[in-house]
């Protein structure tokens, strides 16, 4: 029988040989306005603390799959805790979010970005900023991390390897994604599966790209807006 010292010494160890992937967590989020990249590191260390505290592994599922989902989702807590976005900020996000709704309401499908941007008299780029704000402050969408909704992830996997799931809905969802994904503007799908496919940091992306880690977050979020655009029926609920 494991002595109380015995048992303390195992979760130190766990959570030390699993920082690595707390940073690679925290190096594929973008520190919104008032946070840095340290803040993040601190709030998803909590978690990592918290899913070796709570880990049962009996129930079979390995340490790394239930913390990352505990680390991912003890950031995104704390940064809608702490209510980050400023007074103008949210006032943009009400009024594209109701740009949003008239023009599915004229048009009967999501509006792209350029759309929504006309429709306000703004520009693309201010467009991306919003969008990066409401993801950040949403909750899981189709591009949502983890075990629990890890949907992109999963269907942009190696294709060689075996089919998690073998159904004709996730073979047809595969379809679908793939041909979401090739209609992308470039850069767009470039971001996208360099983040997915390849498992890049934001930081590496934005080498390759010659842009800051910022536009990267942005350049993501605007393509997952168009995919969950792709991917929903009239009618769905669509994620931002």
């Amino acid at each position: 029988m494991s002595s109380p010292l015995d048992l303390a010494d195992a979760r130190e160890r766990l959570i030390l040989a699993h920082v690595p992937l707390l940073k690679h967590i925290v190096g594929r989020m973008v520190a919104p306005n008032g946070f840095d990249r340290d803040d993040l590191y601190g709030f998803g260390m909590l978690g990592l603390i918290a899913a070796a505290d709570s880990w049962e592994p009996q129930r079979g599922l390995k340490f790394s799959t239930y913390a990352h989902t505990k680390i991912r989702g003890a950031i995104l807590d704390e940064l809608r805790r702490g209510d980050w976005l400023s007074r103008g900020t949210r006032e943009r996000l009400r009024e594209v979010e109701r740009a949003i709704a008239r023009l599915e309401q004229r048009n009967g499908i999501a509006p792209a970005p350029e759309e929504i941007a006309a429709e306000l008299g703004t520009t693309i780029e201010e467009v991306d900023e919003v969008l990066v704000a409401a993801k950040s402050g949403m909750g899981p969408s189709l591009d949502a991390e983890g075990e629990e909704a890890g949907t992109l992830s999963s269907l942009l996997g190696d294709p060689k390897s075996p089919d998690p799931v073998g159904s004709a809905e996730w073979n047809e969802a595969k379809v679908r994604l793939s041909d979401a994904i090739e209609a992308l503007p470039e850069q767009e799908k470039h971001v996208i599966t360099l983040y997915y496919a390849e498992g890049l940091l934001l930081r590496e992306i934005s080498g390759i790209l010659g842009v800051t880690e910022s536009r990267v977050s942005q350049i993501h979020s605007r393509a997952i807006y168009r995919l969950n655009r792709a991917l929903c029926a009239p009618g769905e609920a669509r994620s931002v």
